[in-house]
């Protein structure tokens, strides 16, 4: 695959879209995230508010709602040129004029939702080919939350009950969109306990580089390789390539995995990680986490 001169960002769902806090809940893990957050860090990497950017909703069902919370939510930062569009299935994703956005805007963003819906309406279309020649070819940014980061990758996650995640066959696995090979993505990863998903996911294709997206946080990835953790949260990397003993393909279904020598990587804001060679990086990013004081 050509090394792309576009950007990835994958984030881990629940970003903070600068919307009213509950009381105790005035800060984020000590950052302010509507000054540092995740939604400023993509009208940035699209050359500012006056970029266009569309949001692609075809993975949730409430699609409508989610758009307008996300037109609020950038316009809070100034960037009023941004565009819903909503498919909603494979008919839908053949119309010409919504080629015709995508070849016009400065970058896209998949909204969460249900990453199976992402796959099995685009799978094929002109629609995700011309994002994949965009973002190949030109400075062309590709987001995703939630289940639209969890499309990305080539191997994607598409079912698995945190809770029986332990057990051998309760992790479905299928192809995404593939705009990165050798990585598998999971999303609201500490939250909603799934480290024993992903590594069940990594152990059954160890080739793959397994990337946890906390909540409000996101990777982002340069040159196809070169990921920098941003956010206010963590990513946790799992690195399959040297299981000495894994006991996946000899047991049953519904049996307890056994794996050794799965390597664990932290990442907060920052830190990086290069997928090729497999190594993390202290400071990718412009500084490095900041430390926090005062935390009660």
């Amino acid at each position: 695959m050509r090394i792309p001169k576009g950007k990835l960002l994958a984030i881990g769902g629940a970003e903070d879209k600068g919307t009213d806090r509950e009381k105790g809940d005035e800060y984020r893990n000590n950052l302010n995230f509507f000054e540092l957050g995740i939604l400023r860090r993509i009208v940035s990497e699209v050359g500012g508010t006056s970029s266009r950017i569309e949001v692609i909703t075809t993975a949730s069902t409430i699609p409508y709602e989610v758009g307008e919370n996300y037109l609020d939510a950038f316009g809070k930062i100034g960037c009023t040129d941004v565009g819903l569009i909503h498919i909603r299935n494979r008919e839908d994703a053949l119309q010409p004029d919504y080629l015709e956005r995508i070849s016009k805007c400065a970058g896209v963003l998949f909204s969460g939702g249900n990453q199976l819906r992402l796959t099995s309406i685009f799978g094929g279309t002109e629609f995700l080919r011309l994002i994949k020649e965009r973002y190949i070819r030109e400075h062309f940014l590709v987001a995703g939350t939630s289940a639209g980061a969890m499309a990305m990758s080539n191997t994607m996650i598409y079912e698995g009950n945190a809770a029986r995640a332990y057990l051998k066959g309760e992790v479905k696995i299928t192809t995404g969109l593939g705009f990165m090979e050798n990585v598998i993505f999971d999303s609201h990863f500490e939250k909603r306990g799934r480290f024993v998903r992903l590594a069940q996911s990594v152990s059954a294709n160890p080739s793959c580089i397994g990337i946890g997206l906390g909540e409000d946080t996101g990777m982002l990835i340069t040159q196809g390789n070169r990921m920098e953790a941003i956010g206010s949260g963590l990513v946790i990397i799992i690195d399959g390539h040297d299981i000495r003993y894994s006991n996946l393909a000899d047991i049953p279904e519904g049996n307890p995995l056994s794996i050794e020598n799965l390597k664990v990587h932290f990442c907060a804001k920052g830190n990086g990680y290069l997928v090729q060679e497999r190594t993390f990086v202290e400071l990718m990013g412009a500084s490095t986490t900041p430390v926090m004081t005062d935390v009660y």
